[in-house]
């Protein structure tokens, strides 16, 4: 039996994971490289395998490090199943969509840059799929509910457990049969934090052989839920009622923006903002929104009892949906009072480098950086400071406030980390830091070397090691 480590060691992005045995050839999430100028030659090198041979694959959740390479396995010959949850599947009938529409748009628009400064070469830039191959690709996807044992393979049984990171999340528990054993595999997936608004807390696993734990923010504490919002509230009045200005907030379409906007109308509810104009400058969002509602039933109490609020109360709030890309163009002429939520997360793609092009130059606005932001993208040079940036190649030179967030994070900090590894029973044989920057990986190594006394290690990318 063997693991190979195809991405997210000693990084964040590009989860996936290897599996072979004698019997079965599998992976583990099949995530998209982000950031930096190293991630587009990964991601069209990344299997280093054949497609064909894989039997299935089994996929944590939605999000696009984790599921974005999807549709190009497929389209290299992959015909297995994905397994996943249900709410994955529909979160996932969006988001491939959409990320082959922008990988489109985007080699459209390099493309058009090259012919115009007369820059031809042998062959154009592509897309790494199409909106075709991903709608083919959908077809493979099956899904299954949190708790129940599956066998996607006669010598593999799992199963998907809540990790409570975003709608659909998952942390899977695998039982792999060899010729001569039976090992235990449990892949963290991407964790959230305990009582957390929206999603239902990580679900403890007690025990396994071999663990593999994401450490996205193991090298650090968030604030505290009441220091956050204490910040968010004081950004959005300052900029609004104080500057004048506008607030725009990068996030991820799925997960995040639902979160932001249960918690306006949460804090509004308690009197602590005022009438807002909300826009959320995303079709994928929107969509994503409603699939959170179809999905009521694993939302956490507090987001179930704001929402009733929130449907019975009027709806007094003003929260706009943009679709058209007209109407987004028109946002841009808004000079204050608007709260633009928007997508990419990371600021590299999608409308929100629109917003960016426009509101960074105005000291009477404000941006607010919610999520991680992975080195090597825009919003990881804001976040660090920087003073002007490229957006469409131009210089933008960056005047408004630039807020970062911490606490409203769907990923575990160090102590929720450690918090969910003293649920199982003894250490398990072998523990895999992963999913984390080369810092963050080895702060929650020692942490957990430090605290707990286990043994940890964090992979390097491409390593196979045997089980």
């Amino acid at each position: 039996m063997q693991l190979t480590f195809l991405g997210a060691a000693g990084e964040v992005t590009g989860s996936s994971y290897l599996i072979q045995t004698t019997h079965t050839r599998f992976l583990v999430d099949c995530g998209m490289f982000q950031g930096g100028r190293e991630a587009d030659r990964k991601n069209r090198t990344a299997f280093c395998f054949d497609p064909e041979q894989i039997d299935f694959v089994l996929l944590t959740h939605a999000h696009i490090d984790h599921s974005g390479l999807l549709p190009r396995l497929s389209a290299w010959g992959f015909r297995g199943p994905v397994y996943t949850t249900e709410a994955t599947i529909d979160l996932l009938k969006v988001m491939l969509k959409d990320s082959a529409y922008i990988q489109e748009k985007e080699a459209e628009w390099q493309n058009k840059t090259l012919r115009r400064k007369h820059l031809f070469s042998n062959h154009e830039n592509a897309p790494l799929y199409t909106v075709t191959q991903a709608e083919t690709f959908l077809k493979q996807l099956r899904g299954v509910s949190y708790d129940t044992e599956i066998s996607p393979h006669p010598s593999v049984r799992c199963k998907f457990r809540d990790a409570g990171h975003i709608l659909g999340s998952a942390i899977i528990e695998l039982w792999i049969k060899s010729d001569t054993e039976q090992k235990k595999l449990v892949f963290s997936g991407d964790l959230g934090q305990l009582t957390h608004p929206i999603v239902r807390d990580p679900t403890p696993i007690q025990q396994t052989d071999i663990l593999l734990i994401e450490s996205t923010y193991g090298n650090r504490l968030h604030r505290t839920m009441t220091d956050t919002l204490d910040e968010l509230v004081h950004a959005i009045n300052d900029t609004l009622l104080r500057k004048g200005g506008n607030i725009v907030v990068p996030a991820f379409a799925v997960g995040r923006t639902q979160e932001l906007l249960f918690l306006l109308v949460d804090l509004h509810r308690q009197g602590k903002l005022g009438e807002m104009d909300i826009y959320v400058d995303s079709p994928m969002a929107l969509a994503a929104t409603d699939i959170t509602l179809k999905h009521a039933k694993l939302l956490d109490k507090e987001a179930t009892e704001t929402l009733q609020w929130f449907n019975s109360s009027g709806r007094k709030l003003k929260i706009n949906f943009i679709q058209d890309v007209e109407d987004s163009i028109t946002l841009n002429t808004v000079q204050q009072g608007a709260i633009i939520i928007s997508a990419s997360g990371m600021c590299d793609a999608g409308r929100i480098k629109y917003h960016l092009k426009f509101n960074l130059p105005r000291p009477e606005c404000s941006i607010l950086i919610t999520g991680f932001q992975a080195a090597g993208t825009l919003g990881r040079r804001l976040v660090d400071g920087a003073k002007q940036v490229h957006i469409f190649g131009q210089e933008i030179p960056v005047r408004a406030d630039i807020y970062t967030i911490g606490g409203l994070s769907a990923h575990a900090d160090q102590a929720g980390l450690l918090s969910w590894l003293k649920n199982f029973n003894s250490e398990p044989e072998r523990i895999f830091v992963v999913h984390g920057e080369s810092s963050s990986a080895a702060a929650l190594a020692d942490a957990i070397e430090q605290k707990l006394k286990w043994h940890a290690i964090v992979p390097e990318r491409l390593t196979s090691i045997p089980l």
